[in-house]
Formats: C-alpha cells, structure tokens, sequence
C-alpha cells in the first residue's frame, strides 16, 4: 500500500524504495516505511476487534495523553487494557510513520488573508475623574470549538472521473466546498456547477490557456498533463481557481477518484437509497455511456452501481445530478456510522489511506472524526448556487459551459464563508 503525496524535497515520479520511476504513484514520506505502514494496517484489525462501542477514546484525547504523561503511562495502558492498547497501538505506529501534524499530501500554500483586529469589550467604564467605577456589560463565554479543531475550516471535496490508481489524470467530476463549524457543530456542503466557464491563472505564459471549465482546471493541474508546476497539483490549480473567480479561498481538500469511491462503497458493504422517482442513465446518442436505469423505491447498491447513479445526467441536467449524489453520500454516511460498520472503521481507513489524495493531517482528521458523531442531522445541510445565476451557452468549441452573473454569485460565496448563507437547505438534507 502506497499513499499520495509528495514531499518537498522530491520531485515527481522519484525513484525511492517502494516505488518505480515515474510509475504513477506520487511519492510520499509515508511511502519509503513500508513496514510501518503495514504494521499499522494490522494493528488497525486488532483495534478494530477490540472496539469497546459504548465508549470510545477520541483519538486527541490519547495525542494529549502521550504528549503530557509520556511512555509511560502509555505501556502502563498497554499492559492494563487490551482494547485502550490496540488504538494506542495502532495511533502510535500511524503517528511515528506520518507525523501527526504533517499533511499527508501536496499542500495548498495559498495565499491567507490577515484576520480583521478582535475588539475587546472593557468589563468596567471609567466615570469622571476621582469617582467610582460603574460597571460595564457583564461579557458571556464565547463557545469554543469542539475537538480541538479551529472554529471553521474550508475543505475542497473533488470527485476526480479517472478509474486509475493515482491521480495523474482526470476531470473534476465532482466539486464541492465543505464548510466545517466546529462550533455550533455544523456542515455545509455547497455544490458548484463543473460547467462553469472560468478564468484559470498560473497557465497562460506556458499554455495560452486562459479561461475554460471549472472542471478542467483541476485536469490542467495534474501532474500527468505537465501544464501547472506551482502547488497543490490539480487541487491546488482548482483552488486558485475558485479564489480568482469567486473570492473563496479553501484552506484544505480531499479529492476521490472513481475507483476508490466504488472500492469504499463496497467496502462498507453497499449503500441504501430510496429513489422517489426513477432514473433513467440509459444512452441518449451514441456517444453517451450506458449507466443503466433505475426504478423508483428502494434499492441497495454496490460502489459500481451507486457511481453510475451519481454520474446520470443525460435525461436531465447536472443540477438533478446533484441531488442524487447528495443521496449517495448521505446512505453513505448513514452506513459508515451504523454499528456493523463502525467497528470496522479504522481497518477500512488503514486500507484506502493510500488511495485518498488529501492535505489534510493525521491530527486534522482525528478532529473531523471527533465531530461527526456530535453533528445533528439537522446541522448538515446540502446546497447549491440558485440557476437563475446561471446562462447556458457555448463556447468556441462548441461545449456546454454555464456563464455566471460574477456579483450575484461572489455576494453569496461571502456569505457561505461567513456562515450566514443557506439558513436553509434547498437540496435534500440528509434524514
């Protein structure tokens, strides 16, 4: 098992032990220790096993246990209770291979915006000289975040359409902007167009590309097309990107391919959804891939099947396309924290660790693991940019591209960074 990502110090497609030249796989400082890596993967199913459902230790409350008591109490922990052994076990080989706070792929590095100046309120107010103080607003706590995390985080979601092993190639077939809440505890998840006809910095000098898909940046910034050497690889080109047009800068990202989306699915054994209505993927021209068809009701899906699902949109549009994978991924979710599957979770992580491209870190993660189990239903919200922002056209080429009223749409980018938009969901919430 290999993981994407890449060190500074490595180029691509450097030969290091483990890995071929130019093999496809991004080296990665994780990839060099493979026995550590596979230790951790076996010490996950002993985790795994001994998984007390009741009562679980958060994965920071250990980190701070190592970092204030040391070895010792760890070994004294191993000795006493086998399950508290097995996760201390498999956190402390996980962490001497990776690093907790390092970022497990090619980070973004872009540019941060200074924070506006906190103004304090005075607890008292002076009245004229030689009189008494008065005193002043009575401050209330502020709620801090839960999990050790920042108060939000921004992560850029991509479902990349190519079905190899690595991320050289591929289109963003999905893009969605994670808004995190740590606060409230809260997650929106808004939708962005793939058809949107944008500009594309830091390619023009080499390429005389300037404008295109919103989905093609991505292609354009990954490393097997050569056009963009600057960082973050193609997520790192569609988040520079969506800062030129829209003003929203992420602070991290994920991005899934289409094989390790099925993979996952079928790990966790299948998904259910229930379709209101029926959906229809068959070919419209002989041009269109056949995605099947399915019925209204219920049904219980494998990854190949849920995929074909979340990519129909042929006899409709992308905007219902989004829909059915907000139903996708909610009977994903729904499954991964049901009890059958809960107590699998760490050995199915250890299994896909290398087949997620992400910068988030090991830390980074535990805390968005630590909050999905606090989240409401209600707090998980689905949205989308309303379409009257939208002007279908085409371009040069002859393709499908969306324009966009800029004003409309960057008005509402601020508001969603500022969490004060939606105040409502207006694509399915999950139940």
């Amino acid at each position: 098992m290999q993981l994407q990502g890449s060190p500074p110090s490595r180029e691509w497609g450097d030969s290091e032990e483990g890995i071929e030249p130019n093999s496809g796989m991004i080296p990665h400082a994780f990839a060099d220790r493979q026995s550590a890596t596979d230790s951790a993967t076996r010490l996950a199913v002993v985790y795994s096993s001994g998984w007390d459902r009741r009562s679980v230790a958060p994965v920071l409350e250990i980190q701070q246990l190592l970092t204030s008591h040391g070895k010792a109490t760890v070994d004294r922990r191993l000795a006493s209770s086998p399950r508290a052994g097995g996760l201390l076990l498999f956190f402390l080989v996980t962490l001497s291979a990776c690093g907790w706070n390092r970022s497990l792929g090619p980070t973004l590095d872009l540019p941060t915006s200074l924070p506006l100046a906190a103004t304090a309120t005075p607890a008292f107010t002076s009245a004229s000289s030689g009189s008494a103080l008065t005193p002043g607003p009575t401050e209330t706590a502020t709620p801090q975040p839960l999990c050790g995390g920042p108060a939000t985080m921004l992560v850029l979601a991509i479902g990349a359409d190519s079905r190899a092993d690595n991320y050289l190639y591929g289109l963003a077939d999905v893009v969605r902007v994670v808004r995190v809440d740590f606060t409230t505890p809260k997650v929106t998840v808004l939708s962005l167009p793939r058809d949107l006809w944008v500009e594309i910095p830091e390619i023009a000098d080499n390429y005389g590309i300037t404008h295109g898909k919103l989905n093609q940046s991505y292609l354009y910034g990954n490393p097997g097309m050569g056009y963009y050497d600057g960082p973050g690889a193609g997520p790192g080109l569609l988040a520079r990107t969506l800062d030129t047009n829209f003003g929203l800068r992420v602070d991290h990202y994920g991005a899934v391919n289409m094989r390790t989306f099925v993979k996952i699915v079928d790990a966790v054994g299948g998904i259910d959804v229930y379709l209101p209505e029926a959906v229809d993927g068959r070919p419209v021209d002989d041009k269109t891939e056949d995605m099947g068809y399915f019925s209204a009701g219920q049904h219980h899906f494998n990854g190949e099947q849920a995929l074909r699902l979340s990519r129909i949109r042929k006899q409709d549009n992308a905007f219902f396309r989004d829909d059915r994978q907000t139903m996708v991924l909610c009977a994903l979710r729904k499954k991964i924290l049901s009890p059958q599957v809960v107590a699998d979770l760490p050995k199915i992580v250890a299994a896909f660790a290398g087949s997620v491209l992400t910068d988030l870190s090991p830390a980074q993660l535990s805390q968005l693991a630590c909050l999905a189990p606090k989240l409401d239903s209600r707090n998980l919200v689905f949205a989308g940019l309303p379409q009257e922002l939208f002007q279908p056209r085409r371009n040069p080429q002859g393709s499908f591209v969306l324009n966009f009223d800029a004003t409309g749409v960057q008005s509402l980018m601020e508001d969603f960074i500022a969490g004060r938009w939606p105040t409502e969901p207006d694509k399915p919430s999950c139940p």
